[in-house]
């Protein structure tokens, strides 16, 4: 796979308003969680609170962003993850999730389709 690396548009103002670039470097990838931590319902359609006790758990999040190191991931792709092994940020009022590569357990992507298992373990 190729390296991807990208400047993207998600980063504070500056002065005319516009957001400026962000750049990941190294390993590191920038995601957003599509879904809030929150109640959500089971396949099933049972109602789960957003108190219930979880055990382990890992999350699907969509990748904004990748360092020039990243090898096996590209923008767009969903990554599964320990929501416990990652930083937070706040860039213009949205939150987002900044990863290392290793700590991504498997990648999804309609481009793996073509001969692969899609997981990266």
């Amino acid at each position: 796979m190729t390296s991807t690396s990208s400047n993207t548009g998600i980063g504070p103002s500056n002065s005319a308003g516009d957001r400026l670039p962000i750049k990941m470097l190294n390993d590191r990838i920038l995601v957003r969680h599509g879904d809030a931590e929150g109640e959500r319902r089971s396949t099933g359609g049972i109602l789960i609170p957003a108190t219930a006790q979880v055990g382990k758990r890992l999350t699907w999040a969509e990748i904004v962003s990748a360092g020039p190191n990243v090898r096996n991931m590209e923008i767009g792709d969903r990554v599964l993850f320990n929501p416990e092994d990652r930083y937070e940020v706040e860039v213009g009022g949205t939150d987002y999730i900044i990863l290392r590569e290793r700590d991504v357990h498997a990648v999804a992507a309609e481009r793996l389709e073509e001969g692969s298992t899609g997981l990266y373990l």
